[in-house]
């Protein structure tokens, strides 16, 4: 049974076109993704469902027996409340029923007197039928609910009685969204549900939603998440939505498939539109009346077909592209007996771990644990309470803050580059910062006034323009979307220096990451493999036994075959540009020679036997060297054949 639909919204401001024609059913149970660039609409669209938005064009159908709950990015709470107060008054309800029960009892305690006989049993009756009520409600178990869901979204017991004014924004979006677990509608909508949570929280939040009997719409970037909950996979590309039954990796393949067909039928139709083109042109080129009808008959036959459009491809993300200049030695990172505390909050201890050459470091750990401190302190930003922090040789660091704190707020995003690579000209400035999706009078935004994302986006090309060989990554997907994501992952993948990262994205630790470290309280454990297999050993510690040492081999073979076949990419680049230099400098060898030769024969030279025999001279010297360069060009001919 279809529970919510809509049917060819269309929303603009002025000129700008947010949602031009978006139309999709929602089955009840359904548990539905839908994902999109930044930008595309997604959130305006979740609006226009909660009625928030109502100056839009097309029809919402939303069955009237069901309850819509909706989880924003603007958060409305009652600040005077805490945390505790604010999850139960989900159930003020009950709480009132509690209260006009605890009243009923009250006067049912009172003497029985003849004449009060009938308000006495009308007391009777109503607190039996409020006590069944209360009990089918979940009067007995909503008080645990509350509990579990607090405590489910990362809430410590010794936390319920904090004020809602005085929590962060990330905490308020938690009490939030446990208001609208607890209110238990028949469909929820959320938008980015999993931002301020860390894994355990994350992870918990899955399981509940798996559990989740009603309908979900969901929008996330986080694809891990997605693939563990969702079924089906809305896309929105230009305004318009896709729908694909699948989760979000399924989804990646049917996409591309469906690509691929629909492509390949817009492209056998353009050929046959351009070949009935030229023979309409050539019947009008014989200027006869016979030919000129059949190239009218031809030209209708045209204008009728139904014409199949381009299929549509998300926007492309930026190019991203981490070099280093220089190689730092094998040992990147020493870290030996590290403390460190907050007054009477102890973050770790005696904390000692080694990074090499080229490894892919995760650090994960419960919120609050240090791991943002730990980052400060290899930087030199944070010192620790004891221990020893050692840098290998030529090691060059390059860190990413998640709270984007190197940027100036003042600085436009132009001078933000320039004034931090100052021996970058303005154009290449601008090209690089095009190249970030940065253009025209955007380059000249300031810093303050740009969203997450754009943030984002200038600290990663900062990043990329240090080439540093030691990466040191604090949360990097964190305000990016799906296609930013996977080209960061990419660039990642293809960077031959060392990683440590924080991250909460298990997609993208899966896919870029070798080892982790889980910080504890009494120092670091290492798992050898991604975010997969640490949970995998987290639950079963003998499972990978004898199998970890190959794993490790594997590795470093795979880093040192990765090192050779960059080696002979660029041994490959530089053969081709010396060919290309060779060839320019023989042609310019042989007009040197040919314009010598042709002096030989003005009478100023022939007549003059010394500057005659110096062109001489000069014609054979400047024969001697394109020979020998067009030896080493047959040479290098040859081999890039071979090759």
């Amino acid at each position: 049974m279809i529970v919510l639909s809509t049917r060819d919204i269309k929303l603009s401001y002025g000129i700008d076109v947010i949602l031009k024609s978006v139309s999709f059913s929602i089955q009840e149970g359904d548990k539905v993704a839908l994902i999109g660039a930044n930008g595309a609409g997604k959130s305006s669209l979740f609006k226009i469902l909660t009625k928030e938005i109502t100056e839009y064009e097309g029809e919402v159908f939303l069955d009237r027996q069901k309850s819509l709950g909706y989880l924003s990015q603007n958060i409305n709470l009652d600040t005077e409340k805490t945390i505790h107060e604010e999850a139960l008054s989900v159930f003020q309800h009950l709480m009132d029923m509690e209260d006009r029960m605890l009243h009923l009892e009250e006067e049912m305690k009172k003497p029985y007197e003849e004449a009060q006989h009938e308000a006495h049993e009308a007391a009777i009756t109503d607190y039996v039928h409020l006590q069944e009520k209360y009990d089918l409600l979940g009067g007995r178990t909503y008080k645990g609910e509350v509990h579990k869901v607090l405590r489910g979204l990362g809430f410590e017991e010794e936390e319920f009685s904090k004020r809602v004014s005085i929590l962060s924004g990330g905490q308020k979006t938690r009490v939030a969204l446990a208001k609208l677990l607890l209110s238990n509608p028949d469909i929820i909508l959320l938008d980015e549900p999993t931002n301020h949570l860390d894994l355990q929280a994350i992870e918990w939040l899955e399981e509940y939603l798996k559990s989740y009997k009603g309908t979900l719409l969901i929008i996330s970037h986080d694809r891990f998440f997605l693939d563990s909950i969702t079924s089906h996979t809305f896309e929105m590309i230009s305004g318009e939505i896709y729908t694909y039954n699948a989760p979000y990796t399924k989804y990646l393949e049917l996409k591309e498939k469906d690509y691929e067909i629909k492509m390949k039928a817009y492209r056998h139709q353009q050929e046959e539109i351009a070949r009935q083109e030229k023979i309409i042109e050539r019947y009008k080129s014989f200027n006869r009346e016979k030919s000129i009808k059949a190239a009218e008959s031809r030209q209708k036959m045209l204008d009728k077909i139904e014409r199949i459009e381009a299929p549509p491809k998300a926007r492309s993300p930026y190019k991203i592209s981490f070099d280093n200049e220089i190689e730092s030695g094998t040992d990147v990172l020493i870290v030996e007996n590290l403390s460190k505390a907050f007054e009477d909050t102890k973050l770790f201890e005696n904390l000692s771990f080694h990074i090499r050459k080229a490894e892919r470091i995760a650090l994960i750990g419960e919120n609050g644990r240090g791991k943002t401190t730990l980052f400060k302190m290899l930087l030199d930003r944070v010192k620790p309470d004891q221990g020893d922090i050692i840098l290998g040789k030529n090691v060059t660091l390059g860190y990413y803050d998640q709270e984007q704190s190197d940027l100036h707020p003042e600085k436009t995003v132009m001078s933000e580059l320039h004034d931090e690579f100052p021996h970058l000209t303005e154009r290449e400035v601008r090209t690089y910062l095009g190249s970030f999706l940065f253009r025209g009078d955007e380059v000249f935004k300031e810093v303050k006034n740009l969203s997450g994302g754009e943030k984002c986006r200038v600290n990663l090309l900062k990043l990329m323009l240090k080439k540093s060989n030691f990466l040191i990554l604090d949360e990097p997907t964190n305000h990016l979307d799906i296609p930013s994501r996977e080209a960061l992952e990419d660039a990642l993948l293809d960077y031959d220096g060392t990683l440590f990262v924080i991250s909460h994205d298990r997609y993208f630790l899966n896919k870029v990451v070798h080892k982790i470290f889980e910080l504890k309280e009494d120092g670091i454990v290492e798992y050898l493999g991604n975010y997969s297999y640490y949970t995998e050993k987290k639950l079963n510690p003998n499972r990978f036994q004898g199998i970890e040492e190959k794993e490790t081999r594997n590795k470093t073979q795979y880093q040192e075959e990765k090192k050779k076949k960059k080696g002979r990419e660029k041994e490959e680049r530089e053969k081709k540009k010396r060919l290309k230099t060779l060839e320019e400098t023989i042609e310019k060898m042989e007009a040197e020679k040919e314009d010598l030769t042709l002096s030989l024969t003005t009478e100023e030279v022939y007549k003059d036997i010394k500057k005659s025999m110096e062109i001489s001279n000069k014609i054979k010297e400047v024969d001697d060297k394109i020979k020998d360069h067009y030896e080493e060009w047959e040479l290098l001919l040859m081999e890039e054949e071979e090759a």
